[in-house]
């Protein structure tokens, strides 16, 4: 049996839940992981090598690597592990900027036999993969617009370290941080878009990184995006309607490590204008379980095990997602002109 042997470079929160998935896999095996953070005192458990640095990991016999590290790093570690010829899993954002996924998709070029995969985990949740479904089947018609709202109450929230709130080192703020999920997504239903207005504003919070990001967008076939991404969603909140021609689909909650988005729902909505009297039929359906991350990690074990394409979280799924996030934050002149923030020319 063909045993892949992966390192984990960053082993929080997030490293620790991905090892959860790989443990339960038959062809992977966790040997090394790495955190800045390791004491003497901590638990660690047998057959595993701990270290402290990046670099330490990668002089390990390993196969694959997986980076959840702070944003300032993910690249600089991501880059590294392909100079490794190692097959690498990072975690959303690829960076801090268009520069860091611009040059590992540069470096990514000279490793075609290599496997690169980026942890945007929402496209795996239940509700999501149906959407996809119902969208593909054209039982509702075309898409019309899309509204979504994502939001918490702070930019640190649950015991996240306060490296979010500096510029220097995660890049953006809550747009970049979360609402990267719900662009992500409304990418994945509606395409490309190319037009973009916005407003960003840091004024309640007072970080030099967003607390609101406020989009209208507009793809080349008519598709309307409205977005508004936030830290000062007082109750959390994930929520997404998509209007189409034959009704509607509309997504609420999403099942989380923190429980606070509520409940996970998919509402198809038939329209029937001449008889429903604007109440239409309805189907609920709730989601109790989420095996997002378990699928996460699959997908990429056997994309490396029988060489398959990763169709959902590649780099240039990653490279277009972090270009539409500085499409709106560009749009902005006020935010661009204040931060700096260029858009430099990607070379596809």
């Amino acid at each position: 049996m063909q045993i892949i042997r992966i390192g984990i470079a960053g082993y929080g929160i997030v490293g620790k839940k991905r090892k959860e998935c790989i443990d339960q896999h038959d062809h992977l095996k966790v040997t090394a992981v790495c955190d800045k953070d390791f004491t003497d005192k901590d638990l660690r458990e047998p057959g595993i090598k701990y270290f402290k640095s990046y670099q330490e990991l990668l002089n390990e016999d390993i196969d694959a690597l997986l980076v959840c590290m702070s944003n300032d790093i993910a690249a600089e570690v991501t880059i590294a592990g392909l100079k490794r010829n190692l097959h690498v899993f990072c975690e959303k954002p690829p960076g801090r900027n268009m520069e860091d996924i611009i040059a590992v998709r540069h470096e990514e070029k000279k490793h075609e036999n290599l496997k690169l995969m980026y942890g945007f985990n929402h496209r795996y949740h239940d509700s999501i993969r149906d959407t996809l479904k119902m969208l593909q089947s054209k039982e509702l018609g075309e898409i019309i617009n899309i509204r979504g709202v994502y939001g918490k109450s702070n930019i640190v929230t649950f015991n996240q370290p306060d490296w979010r709130t500096k510029r220097e080192f995660a890049g953006g703020g809550v747009l970049l941080d979360q609402g990267i999920h719900m662009v992500d997504l409304m990418r994945l239903f509606g395409g490309e878009f190319d037009e973009v207005l916005s407003f960003i504003s840091n004024s309640h919070w007072g970080y030099d990184v967003e607390d609101n990001a406020y989009a209208l967008m507009r793809s080349g076939s008519g598709i309307v995006a409205m977005l508004n991404s936030s830290a000062t969603q007082w109750r959390h909140k994930f929520e997404m309607h998509i209007n189409l021609t034959k009704g509607s689909i509309i997504l609420e909650g999403i099942l989380s490590g923190s429980k606070s988005y509520g409940a996970e729902t998919l509402t198809i909505v038939y329209a029937d204008p001449d008889n429903d009297k604007g109440e239409p039929r309805e189907q609920i359906t709730k989601y109790n379980y989420d095996f997002s991350w378990l699928r996460e990690i699959n997908v990429f074990a056997s994309s490396i095990l029988n060489d398959e394409l990763i169709k959902n979280g590649s780099s240039l799924d990653a490279l277009k997602t972090m270009e539409l996030v500085y499409r709106i934050y560009t749009a902005d002149k006020s935010w661009k002109d204040k931060y700096k923030i260029c858009f430099p020319e990607v070379k596809k």
